[in-house]
């Protein structure tokens, strides 16, 4: 066997250590290169379809040590959980196969409680609660994985409608933090009737992190549940997300949940490396320099606009969104009599050039939509010159 194999060989088996570079921890087989596909520069944001965030080299390391351990996955949980919670000030949490997988087990925990008949029959619900309460403006694509669980959406716009509405059916009372503006019932009057009418209250704050306080706020505003995704923000495992809120409530979610077999959420099952790969995300996120990351964004949007400034006819806004996506979304708008080439178009070509730019998918006819807290260093000016170089070359 050779030296370099022998090397390469144990080098494989060594945890990677924080501060490597890429390239220095690069394996030897290009693999997406072997299956004909290009990675990006993500200049669009956390979505799911892009895969979201990267992660450090420290939840990295702490996956390739879970993936060398055999450990019982119940106790694993309990410990992470607690240490979650106490992070995060919640009477208990939990690792979760993402955002929606703590919906569909946040929804079961308030149907069945821990009672195992229940927990084997959802989703026939038949003889049990089977009404959710959410408000008509607060309805989302993501409100499938509580209607996995066979509940009926029942929607409110008031006050008075929702105690109305309210029975003995109602089993919770979904909020989707994000649509709070468009509500007429804000976070503390969710919190207020839910807690009159003896109702859990479950708040989905999935993509609501920056800033880094509101992994707290919504527990200390009084939801009996909170779900966050794992994989955006906080830079664990993309797969993974955070439940956290009442201990009765997490322990039969618990209960609905891989690796009890018989149960809602079997499939949606979180591993080892999962787990502990979340527990150390949220460690390293909680003690990051915040104020520094927001500096860091104003600077790399200034880049892209140093490039695109002396443009005629380009203007920009930079918006940063309430609740949900809380970083700077730089739009780039031009007259097309000017700059013949419409933004879809630039997204395409940015898409197909070399090296391969995503932008935002919100990008439409009027205005090119570039977001920057996902770019690595050195990325800023390569979006910007690109982008230039297209709008240039259209003049």
């Amino acid at each position: 066997m050779s030296k370099r194999r022998r090397f390469l060989q144990t080098m494989a088996g060594l945890p990677a250590m924080s501060g490597l570079s890429a390239a220095a921890t690069a394996p030897a087989r290009d693999y997406f290169r072997e299956l004909g596909l290009r990675p990006f520069i993500n200049a669009a944001g956390t979505y799911t379809v892009l895969t979201a965030s990267l992660m450090p080299p420290e939840v990295m390391e702490a996956m390739q040590y879970a993936s060398r351990h055999f450990v019982h996955l119940n106790k694993l949980q309990d410990a992470v959980g607690a240490r979650i919670a106490s992070l995060l000030g919640a009477e208990a949490a939990m690792v979760t196969s993402g955002a929606a997988g703590a919906m569909t087990i946040g929804t079961a925990a308030c149907l069945t409680g821990t009672d195992q008949e229940k927990i084997r029959r959802i989703p026939d619900l038949t003889g049990m609660k089977n009404e959710v309460l959410i408000q008509k403006s607060h309805r989302f694509g993501y409100d499938h994985a509580v209607r996995a669980c066979g509940v009926r959406m029942v929607e409110v716009e008031s006050e008075e409608e929702l105690e109305r509405a309210a029975g003995p059916q109602t089993a919770m009372m979904l909020f989707f933090n994000d649509a709070e503006p468009r509500g007429r019932i804000d976070a503390a009057g969710w919190v207020r009737l839910g807690r009159k009418l003896g109702i859990p209250t479950f708040n989905d704050a999935a993509a609501d992190t920056p800033p880094v306080i509101r992994l707290t706020e919504y527990n200390k505003l009084g939801f009996d549940l909170v779900c966050f995704s794992g994989g955006k923000a906080i830079r664990g495992p993309q797969s993974a997300g955070i439940l956290m809120g009442r201990k009765d409530l997490i322990q039969a979610a618990r209960l609905n949940t891989s690796p009890n077999s018989d149960t809602i959420s079997r499939g949606m099952k979180v591993n080892k490396e999962e787990m502990l790969g979340m527990l150390v995300a949220l460690e390293l996120f909680l003690k990051r320099d915040h104020a520094a990351d927001r500096r860091s964004w104003d600077q790399q949007v200034e880049t892209i606009l140093r490039a695109v400034r002396e443009i005629p006819t380009v203007t920009h806004e930079v918006n940063v969104p309430l609740i949900a996506n809380n970083t700077p979304h730089l739009k780039l708008r031009w007259d097309r009599n000017a700059v013949k080439i419409s933004p879809p178009e630039v997204r395409a070509q940015l898409l197909d050039g070399e090296p391969s730019i995503e932008v935002t998918p919100s990008t439409n006819e009027k205005e090119l939509v570039v977001t920057v807290w996902m770019l690595q260093p050195g990325e800023a000016e390569i979006v910007g010159k690109r982008i230039a170089a297209l709008l240039n070359a259209a003049r």
